[in-house]
């Protein structure tokens, strides 16, 4: 495993297995419970059309769902919303706490939406859910500080002809290794100066749009990309709250497109939809089947 990979740095354990890397962790849940105010049924809707999307159906009545690191639960409610039996789990006891909160507001009282707090590396867990129809997440393997294992444990869950989703942050190589470093200085910082550092970092990529805009005489398109986010990035999402996340995401992994498939096609997967970030800033999205019995 190279250095863009694997973290050069001292790992420890906590509850439930969860790595956590020079005793540093970006307070994903505090950016959560901030997004949750901008929920609505809009981003809900948009939500639910990129799990449709996605998973190429057009509902999920009866089938078992996992969402692991569920955040906001947004794509719990989606997949509840689409007739799956949704179990959600999440380390971070904030993250836990809004998706409970999206189930008061939206389904209260659902016998067939479960949240848990629990670790993804924590193997006894696993073993007590037994596995799913479809595996879910986007986004969170990479911030546990062991992702190969937790990618590992992932896979473990989906049951014969189930699919497996995943996003996992494309490997650039020695720009990888320049983002762990802002990472790890964000999350030193005084919370104080977190936002002005975000600022800062993004700033070198968001004035020459800008600049682009203003000559082209195209403001307004600009204007909208922030406006119009949650429905231009096709899932929901807040474009703010997605760059905190990413400037202070840590811990932090990377992996190549390649080394995924290889990973999980010799665990007996197959690739069925691949998007990349190509070869740039972002997450790479894969969507796995595992057929036959199981392992």
């Amino acid at each position: 495993m190279n250095l863009a990979n694997r973290l050069e740095v001292g790992v420890w354990s906590d509850m439930a297995g969860e790595r956590q890397t020079d005793e540093l962790r970006f307070a994903f849940g505090e950016n959560w419970r901030s997004f949750l105010a901008a929920v609505d049924d809009e981003r809900i809707e948009t939500a639910t059309g990129s799990l449709k999307g996605l998973l190429g159906v057009s509902e999920l009545t009866n089938r078992r769902f996992l969402d692991v690191g569920s955040g906001s639960g947004l794509f719990s409610l989606a997949a509840r919303r689409l007739g799956a039996r949704v179990h959600s789990f999440d380390y971070d006891i904030s993250s836990v706490e809004c998706t409970e909160e999206l189930r008061r507001r939206y389904r209260p009282g659902d016998i067939d939406w479960t949240i848990e707090r629990a670790s993804i590396l924590d193997r006894s867990y696993l073993d007590g859910l037994g596995q799913f129809d479809v595996v879910y997440s986007w986004g969170v393997l990479h911030h546990t500080g062991a992702m190969w294992e937790a990618l590992e444990n992932a896979a473990r869950m989906v049951g014969p002809n189930g699919l497996l989703v995943i996003a996992l942050y494309n490997d650039q190589g020695g720009w990888s290794r320049r983002w762990t470093i802002i990472k790890r200085t964000y999350n030193r910082l005084p919370p104080a100066l977190r936002i002005p550092f975000t600022v800062l970092v993004m700033g070198g990529r968001e004035l020459p749009q800008i600049a682009l805009a203003v000559l082209r005489g195209e403001i307004m398109r600009y204007v909208r990309a922030w406006s119009e986010y949650s429905t231009l990035s096709t899932r929901g999402m807040s474009r703010w709250h997605d760059m905190l996340d990413w400037v202070g995401g840590y811990p932090f992994e990377v992996a190549c497109p390649e080394r995924v498939f290889d990973f999980l096609h010799g665990r007996g997967f197959s690739l069925e939809k691949l998007r990349t970030a190509g070869g740039g800033l972002g997450c790479n999205e894969y969507l796995f089947l595992r057929p036959g019995a199981h392992g």
